[in-house]
């Protein structure tokens, strides 16, 4: 059996199952980047965002929780107007909030805190203020130094 008898039973198999694969791969990378967008948008999708609803209104969050898609998001179109509307609405978030945290920073900052209030509990970091207070010190003695050193007239 040569290649051309091969391939004139098989090809038009082996190009099918190729396609396949081909369709799987492609739909299962483009399920996925869908999922990073939709994680992204509900990340960003916090009280004080401004968004783009699917009717074409823009609006800011009010209220909106990520964790219960069936729950209504209220959104404030115009001073004073706040309308529910169903969460999956929500098209894309125009202008993220600057200077919200989110859950994962909150808990990062607990941490740090804590450590940090250990470390001056037991004296390896002083505080802030003692930085200050030491700084100030450091100041005035190099400033007494100075005036020692000038001559007097």
């Amino acid at each position: 059996m040569d290649f051309a008898s091969f391939f004139s039973q098989y090809g038009l198999i082996i190009l099918l199952i190729g396609l396949l694969v081909f369709m799987f791969y492609s739909s299962r990378r483009r399920m996925q980047k869908q999922k990073l967008e939709q994680e992204e948008k509900a990340r960003q999708t916090v009280a004080g965002a401004e968004v783009l609803l699917q009717g074409g209104l823009y609006g800011t969050i009010v209220e909106y929780d990520a964790e219960d898609l069936d729950k209504p998001a209220q959104v404030e179109i115009a001073p004073g107007v706040v309308i529910k509307v169903h969460s999956q609405a929500v098209l894309r978030v125009v202008e993220p909030t600057q200077g919200f945290v989110t859950e994962d920073e909150f808990i990062a900052a607990e941490e740090s805190e804590a450590e940090y209030a250990a470390g001056v509990a037991d004296g390896d970091i002083t505080s802030i203020s003692d930085d200050h207070r030491a700084a100030r010190q450091a100041e005035q003695t190099e400033a007494d130094r100075d005036d020692k050193d000038r001559p007097q007239a």
